[in-house]
């Protein structure tokens, strides 16, 4: 991070404090990223990132936060730009691989999280953004059902269930081949599968 950072207002040293944390952890462990590490590429001082956060797990809390606010917005006016139900849900799928693509610290740190006990806020987060995604993918479905693009014996809960999942697993998949471009190359045909399967036959 540019040594501007320390002249950066409060709201923006928080901004950035939540991007350097998802950088690095795109970079290593998320598990390993330390208050010091996160100081360092900030051209800060460890005092100076906890005026601004009580401890590291606020810091978690906040990067979901983040993540969730961002990736609904982009899916939103990735949604609203197309003209029908089907277009709004493949827009939805890219939109949304790529912008785990641009970040692909956040699948990390996501899968670190997950393996710590107990019920965390960052873990809450999730499952917030989870079900709100899920609201949005039930309406268009609804929505391509009313109008015949989609099979309107569909069952919605699974087809959500599956479209998340298949994100997930390109996601994994990347991780994996630790080639953040997988996803973009497989996304689309791998999309087309489940179109299929949901697509109204009359």
């Amino acid at each position: 991070m540019p040594e501007t950072s320390k002249h950066l207002p409060a709201g923006e040293r928080r901004q950035v404090t939540i991007e350097t944390i998802i950088e690095l952890a795109g970079e290593q462990n998320p598990a390993e990223i330390t208050t010091t590490a996160i100081a360092k590429r900030m051209g800060l001082t460890q005092g100076a990132i906890f005026r601004h956060f009580p401890n590291k797990d606020a810091m978690l809390q906040a990067v979901m936060e983040w993540v969730s606010k961002r990736l609904l917005n982009r899916i939103e006016k990735a949604i609203q730009a197309k003209s029908s139900p089907l277009e709004a849900l493949k827009s939805l799928f890219m939109t949304h691989v790529s912008f785990i693509e641009e970040h692909p610290g956040i699948p990390r740190m996501l899968f670190a999280e997950l393996q710590r006990a107990g019920d965390t806020i960052p873990k809450r987060v999730t499952r917030t953004l989870l079900q709100r995604y899920g609201e949005r993918l039930n309406g268009l479905l609804e929505a391509g059902k009313a109008c015949g693009e989609i099979d309107r014996q569909l069952n919605n809960k699974a087809a959500t269930t599956l479209f998340i999942g298949t994100i997930q697993g390109l996601v994994m998949q990347s991780l994996i081949a630790g080639d953040t471009n997988h996803m973009r190359r497989n996304a689309a045909e791998v999309y087309e599968i489940y179109q299929r399967g949901i697509r109204s036959k009359s």
